[in-house]
């Protein structure tokens, strides 16, 4: 146990995914397996109570392309004070960055922009360091694309040209593991670590603490923080015990 209490701790994110102004949770990233669990602003409030330090906040209508929740996105940023926000979701362009950023998150994710347009994400990530993550969602080592739809490209050749470009962190989604409750890919992780002296963020597939318990395991090789979904909406445990095992 005395191993375990001085590793370094595991920043966790609770998500908040919004769809139609509502917080909700997909399976496996696709569009028609949303289950909605009321209001985003009471879900983050109740999050910001039991200690969280991040929210992962993302608009999923606007990742899909199919609308936007800005004005929600931007209301729970203004209600959880002393909370962090990584917001992610459709931004794709300066206008839709740079309004991101004056809603107040702390740091953007992005996600299709960076494998389409390689040019323009270079440029941001220089412009802005350490408030840009990029997200690499991938299935097996291929990269998908435009909320999962489509493939964008190899993970290994993809994550040489962010590294080149001077990204400063990645979030990590194994998307076949995504809100299946069935463990995170620990094998991709320590892979990925390998490769990228950069933080890395996992999300997808934390069922229980011992997965919170893995990944703290990997803290000192390169791994950041673990962003958990579905796990607390299902009452798998709480955030507060979850903290706790993370080290907080």
């Amino acid at each position: 146990m005395n191993d375990f209490a001085s590793t370094p701790k595991l920043v966790l994110l609770p998500a908040v995914d919004v769809a139609d102004g509502k917080a909700v949770r997909l399976t496996q990233g696709e569009a028609g397996t949303e289950t909605s669990y009321g209001d985003p602003v009471d879900a983050a409030m109740d999050f910001a109570r039991q200690g969280a330090e991040w929210i992962h906040l993302v608009d999923l209508d606007a990742a899909f392309g199919r609308g936007s929740n800005a004005g929600v996105l931007r209301k729970v940023i203004k209600q959880v004070r002393g909370v962090q926000v990584e917001l992610s979701g459709g931004i794709r362009d300066d206008r839709t960055l740079e309004a991101a950023l004056e809603s107040g998150a702390a740091r953007i994710n992005l996600g299709t922009a960076a494998l389409e347009n390689p040019e323009w994400a270079a440029d941001v990530i220089g412009r802005y360091g350490d408030a840009i993550a990029v997200g690499l969602d991938v299935r097996g080592t291929t990269l998908a694309a435009r909320g999962w739809t489509r493939e964008g490209g190899d993970l290994w050749t993809v994550l040489d040209r962010l590294e080149s470009a001077g990204c400063s962190r990645y979030v990590v989604t194994d998307v076949t593991k995504d809100g299946t409750l069935k463990g995170p890919n620990l094998d991709l992780l320590r892979e990925l670590i390998t490769r990228t002296p950069k933080p890395v963020v996992a999300s997808g597939g934390v069922s229980s603490l011992d997965d919170i318990a893995a990944l703290r395991d990997l803290v000192p090789l390169g791994v950041e923080g673990a962003i958990v979904g579905k796990a607390l909406y299902a009452g798998a445990f709480t955030l507060a015990e979850a903290l706790d095992v993370a080290g907080h």
